[in-house]
């Protein structure tokens, strides 16, 4: 597509379809939705669920090692040490507070959104756990995408070397999906409740990352 004079080179870079941020955030909402209406409901997706639960639960101690890298105790700290990080190195720039401050309020949001949610549709765990309700959605799961996630989309546009991108990025899907897996392996957690979080989580963060896209300087606005 030919340029004018007047248009400046790195538009295409930054450049997007309006739609991209409705689907980012509908689609994961929609399947929440529709997971969710299956769990009250007992529907069909939930049986499944219960059948492929049986064919995964194994406990050992591998599953349990990666499920608790969910605990709060774990990935809070390596959110607090992210936020303290961009923290000291942007203090003194204009609206320097607001990466920051919008990190931990989505933080904060994974407890005021999954205990509710719990609650209302007071799911039975597994076999594998003592009986008791409220494992929907999991909130391991959603507190190590949260903290995790979080924290690579505000270190993400402070690294320039394409490696080091790439290396934060997969280290961050390990860890979530590390959790995902010891949770469902371990019969913490039916894989439905795994994949809920991981919904609603796609939400939160997409909106985290629009937000810091919005509000980022031009020079960290447009990372590849």
């Amino acid at each position: 597509m030919p340029i004018s004079g007047n248009q400046d080179l790195d538009e295409p870079a930054t450049a997007w379809h309006p739609r991209i941020p409705a689907l980012l955030l509908g689609v994961p909402a929609l399947l929440f939705a529709l997971i969710t209406w299956q769990v009250v409901a007992d529907g069909p997706l939930v049986r499944l669920d219960e059948r492929v639960s049986r064919g995964l639960v194994h406990p050992d101690g591998l599953s349990e090692f990666l499920s608790d890298l969910g605990n709060v105790q774990v990935a809070l700290p390596v959110l607090a040490v992210a936020l303290g990080h961009v923290a000291l190195r942007t203090r003194g720039t204009d609206r320097w507070w607001l990466p920051v401050l919008a990190a931990a309020l989505v933080m904060a949001l994974v407890p005021a959104l999954i205990v509710p949610l719990k609650e209302l549709t007071d799911r039975p765990g597994t076999p594998a756990v003592p009986p008791a309700t409220g494992y929907y959605p999991s909130g391991h799961t959603a507190t190590a995408a949260i903290a995790y996630g979080s924290a690579t989309l505000l270190l993400l546009p402070r690294l320039r070397a394409p490696f080091a991108r790439r290396a934060l990025l997969a280290a961050c899907l390990a860890l979530v999906l590390g959790t995902s897996y010891g949770l469902v392996r371990h019969g913490y957690h039916w894989p439905l409740d795994v994949v809920a979080s991981w919904c609603l989580c796609a939400v939160l963060l997409s909106s985290l990352w629009l937000f810091l896209r919005r509000t980022a300087p031009p020079e960290q606005s447009r990372p590849a």
